[in-house]
């Protein structure tokens, strides 16, 4: 290892998403940095360009040695930055760190982060206690003919919840993506669109018509709510489409995390999906529009990334 990848090894690798429409997006970083330098923390930082440039700057330091990768940013942040580290030679060295600081900070929250607290998750981070978590991986055709493999940590939705997705990452500005997935939602209340979908898993194939798939490495936003992501399944929540005040209930019970009561809701468990068709409904991965060919193969790699995570855990 050359003389600047050793340095590396003690350094943090900071990768700074900033809020999407944040009015001030430089008062977070300049709060941050300054509590950096206060508690001796040696770091270098790049600041993200937009979301497309995220997945490069995590191979980059992954491969230039940094053994501590911290992200500043959300659940989507988060998702292009596991993907960098796992295109990496050095992916088996690498302790992922998460100072929230999106939209949705989903898989944070699940591990008790605190939102808003930026000091308690870089104290959480030179704590450094880490565990390994499991990854997903969406498995599938590419363009060029090859194999092409995209991870994640959180949710991969089709049908009504990426189309919700998808709506509010037309908006440019926070408080206008806000007003666009409340009112996208309830346009697509009064829609009401099903989807026929296939897939296999568990040696059982599941031909129906269904509102939304959601397969779950974490809680997925409520809709998988009792998946683990370090227990090595996968949880699957395939929803039909109910009356208009049965859709009420439903989604009383997503924000109260209480899905699994919820009567049109079909819930698998398993290690591997394979989704043969999604009859037109939109793709989503933690907070990403995602364009795969099908059939697509879903998997779990177990405890594949080490995780640094608070030391108590609510």
């Amino acid at each position: 290892m050359s003389n600047n990848s050793n340095r590396n090894r003690f350094r943090w690798g900071i990768i700074y998403c900033p809020r999407i429409g944040a009015l001030s997006p430089q008062k977070r970083w300049r709060e941050i940095s300054e509590y950096l330098k206060e508690r001796h923390v040696e770091y270098d930082c790049i600041q993200s360009e937009d979301y497309t440039s995220l997945e490069r700057q995590a191979t980059m330091l992954s491969d230039n040695g940094y053994e501590t990768i911290v992200v500043i940013g959300g659940d989507g942040a988060l998702q292009d930055v596991i993907n960098g580290i796992m295109a990496s030679k050095n992916a088996d060295r690498v302790a992922l760190g998460i100072i929230p600081n999106g939209i949705a900070n989903d898989y944070a929250a699940y591990w008790g982060l605190p939102i808003h607290d930026y000091k308690t998750a870089v104290d959480c981070i030179i704590t450094h206690r880490t565990r390994g978590v499991d990854v997903g991986c969406c498995s599938y055709t590419g363009d060029d003919g090859n194999e092409a493999k995209r991870y994640f940590l959180n949710v991969l939705n089709i049908g009504l919840t990426a189309r919700v997705v998808e709506i509010a990452n037309r908006r440019r500005f926070l408080f206008a993506k806000v007003v666009s997935v409340v009112s996208s939602l309830f346009h697509l209340l009064f829609m009401r669109q099903n989807f026929n979908m296939r897939f296999r898993l568990n040696n059982q194939l599941v031909d129906k018509k269904f509102m939304m798939l959601c397969v779950g490495n974490s809680r997925g936003y409520g809709m998988t709510p009792s998946a683990v992501p370090y227990n090595g399944w996968l949880d699957v929540s395939a929803i039909k489409m109910p009356k208009f005040f049965g859709m009420l209930q439903g989604l009383q019970m997503v924000y109260r995390r209480r899905i699994m009561n919820f009567g049109l809701m079909e819930p698998y468990r398993t290690t591997e999906i394979v989704i043969e068709s999604v009859g037109g409904a939109r793709v989503g991965i933690d907070g990403r529009m995602f364009y795969p060919t099908f059939p697509l193969k879903v998997t779990v790699l177990p405890e594949r990334i080490k995780l640094i995570i608070p030391t108590k855990i609510r």
